[in-house]
């Protein structure tokens, strides 16, 4: 067991070699401060979670406070500065050694993983989310945008950007909640379809598209993308917050799927995180396999440049590139002070561990995203089979007017 004298000699190394926002205290009294001025305390309620002192990493400090062996008290933001600091004292490296996970991205591996972290329950995401529970990076035109402002701002941002036109056939891929194709029938006229993996995002989607009365012009399909039918069929298509479960080895599929479904000279829009390693490994001192064990299963980040290549490779045409790195970090930070405010509703929505999980994972990252361990971009391209114009207008002014 993990305690006396090689606990006393642990929390020595700490104490000289961290500096961090942190109170560390023990089960029997003890306490090291890592800082003259601590704001968050780390309570060790056992021997068993004094073991993740032994060599910290935030996957080890994450486990011991998911399985209740800590407690956090104060600003869990401050508690994720401190579990970095604690980490960089023993794994330098920012990025994963062991480079890309390449798991497997079976029709059923994948349904399984989008289950896990979407099906939590509705009324678990209802409490953090805005109203239209939109599950993605937000759009924010002003500092003093509100979280529901900057997100239908957000399904302007997509709408413009992809020209929709009235009865145009328009298809979102993991269409979350139905936000985006509801927006974009009700607001531009288009005919959407939305498709998700997600049984309890296709129910609530459902009745939501019945409640607006948007059903004859709108629907959302429980569906793979990669079984969705169809060849040059839709004239525009988004993806928002998706192919991050795709997989790298399923990329260049994911985006010959969009190729298929999209009319020649069809606007494609994919928003989605990247990894800031050009070798697209995953973030080190145990975030990314947090996130790999306990939220986002078989998850796997592109840097932009495979992004980009494997579009042009489908013949897609890539003409605009925007990184929202900004707004995630503030749409994060905004969603994981919400969550902090119904904490007590989150486990009841769902459970102890659960709330936990995802406490951490949302404060863990609005830091990730403000720091730059990751990003997020919107990609617009067309689809460019055949040689000639593209028959966008020759500015991009169309995207930011009013």
């Amino acid at each position: 067991m993990f305690w006396g004298r090689p606990l006393d000699s642990a929390l020595s190394r700490l104490k000289k070699r961290v500096v961090a926002p942190v109170r560390v205290v023990l089960w029997d009294g003890r306490e090291v401060s890592l800082s003259d001025d601590p704001r968050v305390t780390l309570r060790l309620k056992g021997p068993g979670a004094a073991a993740a002192l032994a060599r910290p990493n935030m996957l080890s400090l994450a486990e011991a406070y998911i399985e209740g062996g800590i407690d956090v008290e104060g600003d869990v933001r401050e508690a994720i500065l401190g579990a970095e600091a604690l980490s960089r004292a023993h794994g330098p490296a920012l990025f994963d050694a062991t480079g890309p996970t390449n798991g497997r991205h079976t029709r059923r591996d994948d349904r399984e993983a989008i289950q896990h972290h979407y099906d939590v329950s509705n009324e678990f995401h209802q409490l953090w989310l805005d109203p239209r529970m939109v599950y993605s990076c937000a759009y924010f035109r002003s500092d003093a945008a509100t979280l529901e402002e900057a997100q239908v701002a957000k399904l302007d941002h997509i709408c413009r950007k992809l020209l929709l036109e009235p009865g145009e056939r328009f298809l979102d891929i993991g269409c979350g909640w139905g936000a985006l194709a509801m927006h974009a029938a009700a607001q531009y006229g288009v005919d959407a379809t939305g498709i998700t993996l997600s049984e309890n995002q296709f129910r609530l989607a459902t009745e939501r598209i019945r409640s607006a009365g948007l059903q004859g012009r709108c629907r959302v399909l429980l569906q793979d993308y990669r079984d969705h039918p169809g060849e040059d069929f839709y004239d525009k298509v988004a993806s928002v917050g998706m192919f991050e479960h795709v997989g790298l080895k399923n990329l260049p599929g994911y985006f010959e799927t969009v190729r298929r479904l999209l009319r020649e000279r069809g606007l494609f829009l994919n928003h989605g995180i990247t990894s800031s390693d050009t070798k697209n490994r995953a973030v080190g001192f145990g975030a990314g396999e947090f996130i790999e064990r306990y939220v986002f299963p078989r998850g796997e980040l592109p840097h932009l440049h495979r992004v980009v290549h494997d579009m042009s490779e489908q013949r897609l045409e890539v003409h605009d590139v925007e990184s929202l790195r900004p707004h995630y970090a503030r749409t994060l930070d905004l969603w994981s002070a919400n969550f902090e405010r119904h904490l007590q509703e989150a486990a009841a929505a769902s459970s102890q561990r659960v709330a936990r999980i995802w406490r951490l994972y949302l404060a863990g990252c609005a830091h990730a995203f403000e720091q730059g361990w990751i990003s997020i971009y919107q990609i617009l391209a067309s689809k460019q089979a055949k040689p000639g114009k593209t028959g966008l207008p020759m500015t991009r002014d169309w995207m930011y007017r009013s």
